[in-house]
């Protein structure tokens, strides 16, 4: 457990930063994600397009769409979205200052860019809401109340939401404290906070409650969880020259995460799409 407890303290350049390259997107505007990993699937850059595809359509997303992309990373989903659903208008939000520049450098036409957190979205100076707002493979990081009171203030009447989030499986409750205090501390290290998450019933009740509609949850554990643990033990990653590379280190240790997550059954990977009623 140590290790874990250690990767996060280790110094990067921001705590959400992956080295694309080492899982094979070498190119300028990276994906970042754990991917969907299908029969279909021969390389990281497809299950990542594969993912963004899966989130897109469940909601629906169409070319007049005004879209807003959540912690767009290194920008290729604001690529994919423009080059294969003629999205033309398009915003984004991404914590990372390094990302925003890099996207404004190599992406055109260029998206509207705030380099600010997805809890922030009150602050977002817009004049017409959000048709349609996606977050791949990031809400879970925060609080699903926290992000849901964020999104709503810019997800226009009828607009569609969709995310990906991490549940509880109903055997989770029958673990005895030490065995779930181990699960907590795994989780603290890939920052995320047990406390916060739910079973996928009661997800759903939290997104009616929150005045969301035609709520849909999709357990993706598979194609992601084992999907992503399984391409990073195929590929064989070694260490620079032998040296301890921290980009490595991450890569390694989130691909033991997944396989532990998965194999234990006791979190689930979801997808979620809803319709804001409000």
């Amino acid at each position: 457990m140590q290790r874990w407890s250690w990767l996060k303290s280790l110094h990067v350049k921001h705590k959400y930063a992956i080295n694309s390259r080492y899982l094979g997107d070498d190119r300028i505007l990276v994906w970042s994600n754990l991917g969907y990993w299908d029969e279909h699937c021969t390389s990281y850059v497809q299950a990542c397009q594969a993912l963004a595809d899966c989130l897109a359509q469940a909601v629906q997303l169409a070319p007049q769409d005004r879209l807003l992309d959540l912690g767009c990373g290194q920008g290729a989903s604001l690529k994919h979205w423009q080059q294969h659903y003629q999205v033309r208008d398009l915003t984004a939000v991404e914590l990372q200052a390094t990302c925003i520049e890099k996207i404004q450098q190599q992406l055109k036409p260029n998206p509207m860019l705030y380099n600010m957190s997805f809890l922030q979205l009150h602050q977002l100076k817009i004049d017409q809401k959000f048709d349609v707002i996606l977050c791949i493979d990031a809400a879970y990081h925060s609080s699903l109340n926290a992000f849901l009171s964020s999104v709503q203030t810019v997800l226009a009447q009828g607009g569609r939401l969709g995310f990906h989030y991490l549940a509880l499986s109903e055997q989770f409750e029958h673990l005895n404290i030490r065995q779930q205090r181990y699960y907590r501390y795994l989780l603290k290290a890939a920052d995320v906070d047990l406390s916060q998450l739910q079973t996928i019933s009661a997800l759903k009740q939290s997104l009616s409650s929150a005045g969301l509609e035609q709520i849909k949850v999709e357990d993706l554990s598979q194609p992601v969880f084992a999907g992503f643990a399984k391409y990073i033990q195929q590929l064989k990653l070694k260490k620079d020259q032998g040296k301890f590379n921290i980009d490595y280190f991450k890569i390694s240790l989130t691909a033991q995460l997944c396989q532990q997550l998965y194999q234990k059954g006791m979190l689930r990977y979801v997808q979620i799409s809803v319709q804001n009623s409000s």
